[in-house]
């Protein structure tokens, strides 16, 4: 008899996770074209300079603009994901990132330069704009350059944002194109080095050591500068002791800041080295002409002892002596037993001598 009560409950235990198992099966099929439909669904967004109807080919804006004048442009903004999305389109103020690029300021920060100049229609600062998959609109704006316009050149960008959920974070989704014033007037282009340092890296062999430069440029004028960079190490005399380096430096907006390392490789161990680094600035093609443009150079002091040649040199000079030494140690041992048979001979001579007087006065 105990063993039907058992019987029962094993039995009432296997249809129970029989009908779990079941649900839990009916679920995940019910569930699994929704998942795929949503890892199907992407997000894409794209803008372009434009025509009143179409891209025009321009990968950015740049412009010409007195103070006090007004021009108008296009924008398309277009949906190449398969969700529809609304679009958020404004402007706002570029700078440099760490790295050098061209960097906008976040969506939520409120610009003061050329950003403050672009407007929608209707003087609107931002358009919130809904797209279907696959469709574009051309948006029509008007830049104002304040009658009160810096002279120089104003970086700024248009901004396409997507805010969407994943999962528990809240995802801001930006494309943006750069635009470019270039306002007339008392053009100062300026790049200045406010800083440089080196170090030197030895290697086993004496004249195969790098030595890296590193140094802090700044754009203190009001015209966005590259330039063409050159870096080398000279020794005694302004002797060079290593290939020069080049390297090209990417635009700087006016008022960025940017630290650059750059590795000469090759450079002897000779104790006293003088770094040094020269820039050639450069101008966009489609800037003012901001005049000539000087070339920038700095230069340091380091320090690359040669510490295995002077450990060899240590070693040989210790041989040295201590030959010498030993050399002249042996000489003045054998002097010294020189001497010492010389003396032994004239003593037993005068010892012979002595008996032999002692014999002779004997008889």
């Amino acid at each position: 008899m105990p063993l039907i009560p058992a019987l029962d409950r094993l039995s009432r235990r296997v249809v129970a996770v029989a009908l779990i198992a079941a649900a839990l099966t009916g679920g995940l099929l019910a569930a699994s074209p929704a998942a795929s439909a949503q890892a199907d669904d992407t997000d894409g967004i794209s803008g372009a300079p434009s025509t009143e109807t179409s891209a025009d080919g321009r990968s950015r804006f740049s412009y010409q603009a007195a103070p006090g004048q007004q021009l108008t442009d296009n924008y398309i903004v277009r949906n190449t994901g398969t969700t529809p999305k609304t679009m958020k389109v404004f402007a706002t103020d570029a700078y440099n990132t760490e790295d050098g690029s061209y960097g906008l300021l976040d969506t939520g920060v409120v610009p003061t330069d050329a950003g403050t100049w672009l407007t929608f229609d209707g003087g609107a600062t931002q358009l919130d704009i809904p797209l279907d998959p696959g469709a574009s609109q051309v948006v029509p704006f008007t830049l104002n350059v304040p009658a009160d316009a810096a002279p120089g050149d104003h970086a700024a960008g248009i901004v396409i944002s997507v805010t969407g959920a994943e999962g528990q974070i809240l995802v801001d989704r930006r494309v943006a194109t750069r635009v470019y014033v270039r306002v007339p007037g008392d053009l100062q282009p300026a790049l200045t080095i406010s800083s440089i340092a080196a170090d030197y890296h030895g290697e086993l062999n004496p004249l195969d050591g790098k030595t890296t430069i590193t140094f802090t440029v700044q754009n203190t004028g009001n015209v966005a500068l590259g330039a063409n960079m050159l870096a080398g190490v000279n020794t005694y005399l302004g002797i060079g002791v290593a290939a020069q380096v080049r390297q090209e430096l990417s635009e700087m907006l006016p008022g960025s800041t940017r630290t650059i390392t750059m590795t000469v490789p090759g450079t002897g161990q000779w104790g006293y080295l003088n770094p040094y680094v020269m820039m050639q600035p450069t101008v966009d093609e489609e800037a003012l002409d901001p005049g000539p443009l000087p070339t920038v150079s700095r230069d340091t002091i380091t320090f690359a002892v040669p510490w295995l040649l002077l450990v060899l040199l240590v070693i040989v000079a210790g041989v040295y002596f201590f030959i010498r030494l030993r050399r002249a140690r042996d000489e003045k041992t054998a002097r010294d037993w020189i001497a010492y048979t010389e003396a032994e001979a004239r003593r037993k001579a005068r010892e012979q001598a002595e008996q032999r007087s002692t014999i002779s006065n004997g008889s």
